[in-house]
Order: C-alpha cells, then sequence, then structure tokens
C-alpha cells in the first residue's frame, strides 16, 4: 500500500486529476477502475474520481506500483536567467523575449519559458520539486514564439486558480504595442470580423460578414504616433484570438512591420525584423477581490523599453512599400 498526503498545492482539485499527475505511471482507466473497486481510498474510506480533495487527506492505494527512476529535471537544461517586470511570493511577471516560445511545440522546442522560470524558482530555492507531487510553477497566459512582452506566472496553485479565472472573466487588462505599415484612416476605432482557423496552414482568414464555423472577433486601436510609413499602435483585445491582433490589422491594409505570414516583410528583414513587431507591454489588474492576491487590486505594470517602439521613435525604422503591402 502506498499513501499521499495533499498538501498547500494539491488541494481543491478532483480525486481523478491529482491521481493523473502526482502518479504519471497510472493510465485513467486503472484509475478509475482503482476507484471503483476500493483499491484507491481517501482518508481510508470510499471515494469518487470528482471527490474535490482538500489540505491533509490521505489518499491509500492498495495497488502494486512499478517505481520509475527518478528522471533529470528538464528545466536544469536550459538557463534560469529571466527579465522580471515584477516578482512577489506568490506571482513573477516577465518579460518574454520574441523568438522563444512559453511551452513545449511541435518543432520540439527543449528551451521554453516555463523551463527558465521552473529553474530559475528552483535556483531560488522557492521551487522543491521533490516537496510537490501534482504542482509545478505554470504561465498563467500564453504569447506567439515571435511576440514579445509580459507573461504570468503563478508560483503555486492558488495563485495560478486566481489568475487564470480573473483572465476569463476579464479582470485582468492586457495592452498591446505594435509598429503597423501605414496610417489608418481612423485614429482610433474598434474592429469587428469574423474570424476562421486554418490549422493546416497555422493561420487565420478575416471576413467581414459572418461565415461558419468563423468567430467573432474585436480589437481597440488607437495611433499614438505616424511617421516614415509607419505608425505605432496601442491595442486592446475585446476578444482573444490566435493571431488576432496581426490578422485583423492586415485585413483593413496595415499588416505588422515585420509579419511576413499576413504581409511582406522584406524592408522589416533588411532593417532587423525579421518578426512581428508586436508586444504584450502593460497589464492591470482591475479587479476588487481576489484572495491571496488582492493586494494586487488596481496595480498595474508596463514595459519602458521596447525595441521596435523605440527605433521607431528615433526615426530609424521605414515601411514597406504601399504596392507590397496592399
Amino acid at each position: 500500500m502506498r499513501e499521499l498526503t495533499i498538501g498547500k498545492n494539491d488541494a481543491g482539485q478532483r480525486l481523478d486529476k491529482f491521481l493523473r499527475k502526482a502518479m504519471p505511471q497510472l493510465s485513467a482507466g486503472l484509475v478509475y477502475r482503482s476507484i471503483r473497486q476500493k483499491k484507491i481510498k481517501c482518508n481510508g474510506k470510499r471515494c469518487t474520481p470528482e471527490q474535490k480533495l482538500c489540505e491533509g487527506d490521505s489518499i491509500q492505494l492498495y495497488l502494486r506500483l512499478e517505481e520509475n527512476e527518478p528522471s533529470a529535471l528538464p528545466f536544469l537544461r536550459v538557463p534560469p536567467e529571466l527579465d522580471t517586470v515584477y516578482e512577489d511570493r506568490h506571482l513573477l511577471l516577465i518579460n518574454k523575449p520574441a523568438g522563444l516560445v512559453v511551452h513545449d511545440d511541435d518543432r520540439g522546442s527543449t528551451d521554453t519559458l516555463l523551463l527558465r522560470v521552473q529553474h530559475y524558482l528552483y535556483q531560488k530555492g522557492e521551487y522543491r520539486p521533490d516537496e510537490e507531487q501534482s504542482f509545478a510553477p505554470a504561465l498563467c497566459n500564453r504569447i506567439d514564439r515571435n511576440t514579445s512582452g509580459i507573461v504570468l506566472a503563478a508560483k503555486d496553485a492558488e495563485t495560478l486558480r486566481i489568475i487564470s479565472e480573473k483572465l476569463r472573466t476579464r479582470e485582468i487588462e492586457k495592452r498591446y504595442l505594435c509598429l503597423i505599415n501605414g496610417t489608418p484612416d481612423l485614429p482610433e476605432a474598434v474592429l469587428t470580423h469574423y474570424l476562421k482557423k486554418d490549422c493546416t496552414q497555422n493561420r487565420v482568414d478575416i471576413f467581414d460578414k459572418p461565415v461558419p464555423n468563423g468567430k467573432t472577433v474585436k480589437t481597440a486601436y488607437r495611433v499614438v504616433e505616424s511617421k516614415n510609413g509607419l505608425s505605432l499602435v496601442e491595442i486592446k483585445l475585446l476578444t482573444g484570438r490566435t493571431h488576432q491582433i496581426r490578422a485583423q490589422m492586415a485585413h483593413i491594409g496595415h499588416p505588422l512591420f515585420g509579419d511576413g505570414k499576413y504581409g511582406v516583410n522584406r524592408s522589416a528583414k533588411a532593417q532587423g525584423y525579421p518578426y512581428q513587431a508586436l508586444c504584450a507591454y502593460r497589464v492591470r489588474f482591475t479587479f476588487r477581490e481576489a484572495g491571496i492576491l488582492s493586494y494586487l487590486a488596481g496595480q498595474s505594470f508596463r514595459l519602458h523599453s521596447i525595441p521596435f517602439a523605440d527605433d521607431f521613435s528615433a526615426g530609424r525604422l521605414y515601411g514597406e512599400r504601399k504596392e507590397d503591402v496592399r
């Protein structure tokens, strides 16, 4: 018999989900069958897969388990250095550089922001894998590989639950800065379109009218400054869809500077920008109550130096030719 004690970071989960994370050698079928046959109990009593766990609960497994050799910690293979925007005992705000993925992807990337966060906290002594059964520091939001900017990371399970919920209810406001080719007719507006994802091409298509399987997308923009055939634009997402900013701005004839997928980037590449000039530059916590994170209510954090914005302001960048963009 093996016994597991539920710790603070394990509490609040369903029993079946906890077991799949804490005991990866157990298949889903074996977990459900063992619970049904009372080979898995909670506090010595019969339990159910959906039962919510509390701190201090004891899980008994009357199973023959093959012990796996402990694997090398994968995060030790990546550097622990982070560009930290804000940090406290629960939360990290990191400025992710363009070119770094947030999680493992289909390209087989071995260096990710998540692994860097885990290595950083391990080095500080705030993450001890041998003391955790089902939790590891996790990212609360994600941005594309070639988009830079602020990503939120949770140091504990309660923080992850709260931030995930506040993002879902849009009580955490995120703003973006981007550099677009040309200047929109309106200095500020709300764009409403319909987006359809093409998974085979890893891109999306934008339509002016509803289409089958299409999803409504809304983006608010404000032009900050225009010169040299470019405009610096602040973006607020009113919906959150794949490539939304890039695709919508391209649809109205103003693709992002450097974006070869939804525009052209010959000139941008020559100027040192081979990918979209897009940055998640500001986060504001608009909630009033957030449990252990209520102290963040009303606080705002932002990046003060963004390479493409700095180069644009200094007049070092110029846009693509109009005939290439449109």
